[in-house]
C-alpha cells in the first residue's frame, strides 16, 4: 500500500529546507513521480515557495514529474554503453515509442528515462525495463523488446 503524501510529511515534523530532498525521494518512491499537488503540499509543509521546490527537484535528474508507464524503460548512457552504441539505441526507442526521455506514452504503457549508469558495463549497451536488464541491445533488438512488452500487456488485458 502506498504511503500518502500527508503521512510522509507527518514523518518530518518541524522539517526545514535540509529535508527537501529526502521528502521528494520518499514521495517519488511512493507515488512514482512528483505531482503538482505534492509540490504544493511540500511547499506548505516546509514554508518554501513552490518555485524553490521545482528549482531543486529539476536540478536533480532522479526526479520525475509525470507518472511512469506500466513499463518504465531506462537507457544507460554511461561510458561503456555510450562507446557500444547506446545513443543509437535511445534514438531507436524514441522513434518506436514516439517519446522523448522523461515522457510517457499516451496509453500509459511505456515511459522512457536516460540514466547515467545502470552498473552493467560488461554487458553494454544495456536497458532496463521495470528493473529487468536487457544486455547487448541494438537499435533493432530494442524494437523487438518493446513489441514483446506490448504483447504481454495485450495478453493480460
Amino acid at each position: 500500500m502506498a504511503t500518502s503524501i500527508e503521512t510522509i510529511l507527518e514523518q518530518h515534523p518541524h522539517a526545514g529546507r535540509d529535508s527537501l530532498i529526502p521528502i521528494l525521494q520518499e514521495v517519488q518512491e511512493n507515488e512514482g513521480f512528483i505531482s503538482q499537488d505534492a509540490v504544493v503540499r511540500i511547499s506548505d509543509h516546509l514554508g518554501l515557495a513552490a518555485s524553490k521546490i521545482y528549482g531543486v527537484s529539476t536540478f536533480y535528474n532522479q526526479f520525475r514529474f509525470h507518472a511512469p508507464g506500466r513499463f518504465h524503460i531506462q537507457v544507460c548512457r554511461g561510458t561503456a554503453c555510450h562507446v557500444k552504441g547506446s545513443a543509437a539505441v535511445l534514438e531507436s526507442l524514441m522513434r518506436a515509442l514516439k517519446l522523448k526521455s522523461g515522457e510517457t506514452t499516451r496509453d500509459g504503457l511505456f515511459s522512457l528515462e536516460v540514466v547515467a549508469c545502470i552498473g552493467a558495463c560488461g554487458q553494454a549497451p544495456v536497458i532496463a525495463v521495470n528493473g529487468e536488464f536487457h544486455a547487448k541491445v541494438t537499435p533493432d533488438s530494442v524494437v523487438e523488446i518493446i513489441e514483446d512488452y506490448r504483447r504481454q500487456a495485450a495478453e493480460r488485458s
